[in-house]
């Protein structure tokens, strides 16, 4: 039980702060718009669920993949942080929308949301290129020698997945009520102010992977 609870809390402590719920869900609020709660409730349901086979998926099968297809780790993150700024940039340029939150969307805007479920609210808002990064690297430390240690490790980091998913609905589903005290106009900035540092992590994202490459260029040329 101790790596159980070892992976559980590593789990968590990694890949909580690249998942950044608080800071997701705003842009989340943001790419909404106006919508009754239930809406929000319905759309942060599914993202919470689509979060977390996304984590099962990257941690069973997102090493194999990135080997069939020759992909490493630097070319991930470049590629997701160069998503990622890009959609930090069109938040950044979107025009602020006025609204009273209990407006019903119309069912083409609930359709549409619906057809955003993976992407671009759970891949790359909620989990992007560095969750990736994180889960691969975490799935890679749990393979264990002994099959009982690999068991209890990879339990613990699969119990990790639903606490982190059952974070991103709280926060997704509860958006417009964390918000609700504050102004639009104050909505509006912090939603910029979130835009912009999510285009800052893009940036940051890509140029460690495009270090990484062009330090591995540089070595191959030594």
């Amino acid at each position: 039980m101790g790596l159980f609870a070892d992976y559980l809390a590593l789990t968590v402590g990694a890949v909580l702060p690249v998942l950044n719920p608080v800071g997701s869900s705003l842009i989340f609020l943001g790419m909404v718009g106006t919508a009754p709660r239930k809406v929000f409730s319905m759309l942060a349901r599914r993202i919470a669920i689509a979060t977390f086979l996304f984590l099962v998926a990257t941690d069973v099968a997102g090493a194999a993949v990135l080997r069939a297809f020759g992909i490493s780790l630097p070319v991930v993150q470049l590629g997701g942080g160069i998503v990622i700024a890009a959609m930090g940039w069109e938040l950044l340029n979107k025009k602020d929308v006025q609204g009273e939150q209990n407006a019903s969307p119309h069912l083409a805007d609930l359709n549409a949301l619906r057809g955003m479920i993976f992407y671009p609210f759970t891949f790359p808002i909620t989990a992007g290129p560095g969750v990736m990064v994180v889960m691969l690297t975490l799935s890679a430390h749990a393979q264990k020698e002994v099959l009982p240690d690999m068991l209890f490790a990879q339990l613990g980091v699969l119990a990790a997945m639903v606490l982190l998913s059952l974070t991103v609905f709280v926060f997704y589903a509860y958006a417009p009520v964390i918000t609700a005290r504050i102004s639009v106009s104050t909505a509006h900035g912090i939603l910029r102010v979130v835009s912009f540092i999510l285009f800052c992590i893009g940036v940051q994202i890509a140029w460690n992977g495009l270090s990484t490459l062009m330090a591995a260029e540089h070595f191959v040329r030594r």
